[in-house]
């Protein structure tokens, strides 16, 4: 197991539970109707690209998902200052998903919209939020 930041966790799992997070929260977009783009490999600030299919004749907006999937028991989710600014900027169209991973099962994803309220210090890299507060906010999948 590699050590960051005082932590230990090993590299394999962490890939596991990324992965089932991802499929959790792309699997709950498509049942709602839309179109899933991976984008999680472009560093833009969320994973997915949800694109909602026109009510009525017009597109309702995308949907940007930061997708943070932890293992059952976490007590905190990292969030980078890319992740915050961008949701910051695109309050009406950012979402950050939670899913909770314990072995072949998942709980969630919960949505958490507009989770940041100010912007991290000019030196913040990265910072921890509450996960039961996070889950106080959250909805299910919804559409738009």
């Amino acid at each position: 197991p590699e050590s960051v930041a005082g932590w230990t966790a090993d590299t394999d799992a962490r890939k596991r539970i990324e992965c089932a997070a991802m499929n959790a929260v792309m699997d709950a977009e498509r049942a709602l109707g839309h179109e899933v783009i991976d984008v999680s490999a472009q560093k833009c600030g969320w994973d997915v690209t949800s694109l909602p299919k026109a009510i009525d004749g017009k597109l309702p907006a995308s949907r940007h998902i930061e997708v943070k999937g932890r293992a059952k028991g976490s007590s905190t989710i990292t969030v980078t200052r890319n992740e915050i600014l961008y949701g910051l900027n695109q309050q009406d169209k950012f979402i950050l998903a939670i899913v909770l991973v314990d072995g072949d099962q998942h709980e969630g994803p919960f949505y958490v919209t507009k989770p940041f309220t100010q912007e991290p210090d000019w030196a913040v890299a990265s910072i921890n939020l509450n996960l039961g507060e996070l889950l106080n906010r959250s909805e299910a999948p919804c559409p738009i």
